[in-house]
């Protein structure tokens, strides 16, 4: 793979059978880390390397059309003298939300527990509930596709806790509250959309063109960086996760199988719990040997732990700026990072670099560290800037993709299984309330009737006591009447 070229025009490049080795493009904001993405991941495409990698800025899915170099660009491609031909990539757009691209989906079983817990944020008792519910679920036959899969499932626990079993302690009240709270809020960043069927199957990032080229894959990533980190962190960490479980071991081979781009790599180690954090670090030292290359880009090389420095073959670095003693202290860190080139002093040299130039730090064919060169990076052969709406859209319906992931799929999983066991619930204490229910109104009718009779009666006995009552009075009436007169 060409990135560029050395102050003495030479062509410089990196092993492609170690491109596996991961890597790094670091720089301060407007040094070019996007165009050096961008120029990599066409020389893997043409090398039939599939590729995924974020968006942040909207930008990158330039990719999908043939470049058109004017200016300093044309100029910089005449000086440098290495083969370049305007193309477009094959390119696949996704996006969480589906506008900008084809919906992005996983599930909440796929995605598992602890990475569920990172994205919730959840403290040690939250994270003991979510534990006890995926343990029932997963006992009861309740698939968790989606949110409201989780959602009924804890309401179902909250209300028949016996349900739990001997983890009911496990599931205190107030954690079950607090884990809906947190769903809620997830639901509230667009986060909805990201959960259920169909779901990102592999095998369609893995699949070469019928060119022989990689397929490049665009997550558009605009408004998840911004108003959904989390969400965007989880989501590679779960990609990278699954990687490593579904491919199979490759050893040593003349390339990778696919490339993936984390761009804004520092979300990805930033407020992440230990375990989880380790869990990263395992999987990006062992996935190489399942053919995947990971290449991290950010600012400063200290955004990442040096547990995974320590593993990057690759290093691109822009330039960058130190201010302040401890900027300057980070930049000593950088040059240090790097095998000395006797020609130039790699500190000094940090602070100088233009616009598109970087210090490269790559690989021998034996897979030793070569020397730090000064490289002025080769430009893209793909436009360099964003496509237009109507350029987007078009790409979007001449995907491979296009029309199998659009329509969301809702089969039957937790929800619905628990409401209609709600349901039959229903209809099953339904005749035994009514038949409650006559039984009361029976007694009813007869305590009525029993009332009604003895009221009757009593009315009865008044009137023939009052009508004996006239009779003596007019009798007694009559007769002493007849005295007075």
């Amino acid at each position: 793979m060409i990135l560029g070229t050395r102050p003495d025009g030479q062509p410089l490049g990196h092993p492609l059978k170690l491109a596996n080795r991961h890597g790094l493009i670091a720089g301060a904001t407007g040094t070019g880390k996007t165009v050096t993405l961008q120029r990599l991941a066409e020389a893997f495409s043409d090398a039939g390397v599939a590729v995924f990698a974020a968006d942040i800025k909207g930008d990158l899915c330039g990719l999908g059309a043939a470049g058109a170099p004017q200016g300093k660009l044309a100029e910089r491609i005449a000086a440098q003298g290495l083969p370049h031909q305007p193309r477009a990539y094959p390119v696949t757009l996704w996006d969480v939300d589906g506008k900008r691209g084809h919906p992005l989906r996983t599930t909440l079983g796929e995605m598992g527990l602890l990475l569920l817990g990172n994205l919730l944020e959840l403290t040690d008792s939250q994270q003991a509930a979510l534990h006890a519910a995926f343990k029932v679920a997963d006992r009861e036959g309740l698939l968790l596709l989606d949110l409201k899969d989780l959602k009924a499932v804890l309401n179902h626990l909250r209300e028949q806790p016996e349900a739990l079993g001997e983890d009911r302690a496990l599931f205190a009240g107030a954690s079950a509250q607090a884990l809906l709270r947190r769903l809620a809020t997830l639901e509230q960043q667009g986060a909805e959309a990201f959960f259920g069927e169909p779901a990102l199957q592999l095998e369609d990032v893995l699949r070469l063109e019928a060119d022989g080229r990689g397929r490049i894959h665009l997550l558009d990533a605009s408004r998840l960086v911004h108003e959904a980190p989390k969400v965007y962190a989880t989501f590679l960490i779960w990609l990278l996760a699954e990687l490593f479980e579904q491919l199979p071991e490759r050893g040593d081979a003349d390339k990778p199988v696919l490339a993936l781009f984390f761009d804004e790599a520092h979300l990805l180690f930033g407020d992440t719990p230990k375990a989880l954090r380790d869990r990263l670090e395992q999987v990006v030292r062992l996935i190489r040997s399942k053919g995947v290359g990971v290449y991290f880009v950010t600012q400063s090389p200290s955004d990442l732990p040096d547990a995974v420095l320590a593993q990057l073959g690759l290093r691109v670095q822009h330039g960058l700026r130190a201010f302040t003693a401890r900027e300057q202290k980070a930049l000593r860190a950088v040059a240090d990072g790097f095998r000395p080139n006797p020609a130039f002093d790699s500190l000094e040299v940090l602070t100088e670099l233009g616009i598109g130039e970087a210090l490269v730090g790559s690989l021998e064919d034996r897979g030793t560290p070569a020397m730090v060169q000064r490289v002025a990076i080769a430009p893209p052969q793909s436009r360099v800037g964003p496509l237009s709406e109507a350029e987007r859209q078009t790409l979007i319906r001449q995907s491979p993709q296009a029309g199998r992931y659009e329509r969301a799929v809702d089969r039957e999983s937790a929800y619905e299984i628990l409401r209609e066991r709600q349901a039959d619930r229903v209809s099953a204490e339904a005749p035994a309330a009514a038949k409650t229910k006559a039984g009361q109104g029976g007694a009813l009718s007869d305590l009525v009737g029993e009332l009604a009779g003895s009221a009757l009666r009593s009315a009865a006995r008044q009137a023939a006591n009052q009508l004996g009552r006239q009779l003596v009075r007019g009798l007694l009436g009559s007769l002493l009447g007849g005295k007075r007169r």
